[in-house]
């Protein structure tokens, strides 16, 4: 398998069947799940849900039922890529608030890679959201109104974007946060979907430092010694998380990880059963 069939890529948005693929390139899901985080069916029955992912997905070659009865992509049985042969695109983004949905925008991004060992940043720029920065965020992040006035809007780096990501498994502190926030923006300038394998490096520390209080990027990154250079912002907070996945893909290894599927794995095995949303502009 290639890292293009692997790794991120934007789509066109389209049916009910596509956006169910996509949610499953994040890993396995079973007919309740999808029913109500893809169909939208948030009261389904567990067999109402197994009779409607049946009649979406039973008859797709894209698609198999893993042996616990959970959907998957048919490709991932083909054979994960290896650990050793994968390149992270380890993303953070600083943003005007939570909410993607609700019009909150970039601020700044950083993308790092890491592959083979070596870290490389790719990618840093400031962002102009097209709205003010609230006060309580320009305190967090050091970031004003007048640093972005003249900085690229997302659109104007949107193409720039997709080209760092393609291919590549992304990766973040907190992966939700930063994977909406990008997926809204290329939704919003280029009417596409993303999707591809993500890895959050803290439902990877839940699973694998198990004793540790806080996930959060300050204690991850003390736990493993790595300093963090200018924190709440996307270069710096990016190049911890880069380093912090080192470690922990180090761990995953000696756990028995071998391929891309089971990293994934691990971090779904580490998912609490509630999550609540972070308070804050985003989990720290």
């Amino acid at each position: 398998m290639s890292r293009e069939q692997t790794g991120v890529r934007a789509t066109p948005r389209g049916t009910l069947v596509d956006r169910a693929l996509r949610y499953l390139s994040d890993g396995a899901a079973d007919s309740l799940t999808i029913a109500r985080n893809v169909l939208g069916l948030a009261r389904a029955t567990r067999a109402i849900a197994d009779r409607v992912a049946v009649a979406l997905l039973g008859s797709d070659p894209r698609v198999r039922q893993t042996g616990d009865g959970r959907w998957a992509l048919a490709s991932s049985r083909r054979g994960a890529p290896r650990l050793s042969s994968c390149t992270f695109a380890v993303v953070d983004v600083e943003t005007t608030g939570s909410r993607p949905g609700r019009g909150d925008r970039v601020t700044e991004i950083a993308v790092v890679t890491l592959s083979a060992g070596e870290i490389e940043v790719v990618l840093d720029t400031l962002v102009n959201p097209e709205k003010p920065i609230p006060r309580f965020v320009s305190s967090l992040t050091r970031i004003t109104d007048d640093m972005v006035q003249d900085k690229p809007t997302f659109d104007e780096i949107a193409d720039q974007v997709l080209g760092v990501l393609a291919g590549r498994v992304f990766a973040a502190h907190n992966a939700r946060f930063d994977w909406g926030f990008l997926s809204r923006e290329v939704r919003r300038t280029r009417d596409l979907a993303l999707e591809g394998p993500r890895i959050c490096t803290v439902r990877l520390a839940r699973r694998l430092i198990p004793g540790l209080r806080s996930r959060g990027l300050d204690s991850v990154a003390a736990y493993f010694g790595v300093e963090i250079t200018d924190r709440h912002r996307a270069r710096g907070d990016a190049l911890a998380t880069a380093r912090i996945l080192q470690h922990l893909l180090a761990r995953a290894e000696e756990r028995g990880a071998v391929t891309l599927d089971d990293l994934r794995e691990l971090g779904r095995r580490g998912r609490r059963k509630k999550t609540a949303l972070p308070t804050s502009v985003k989990e720290i």
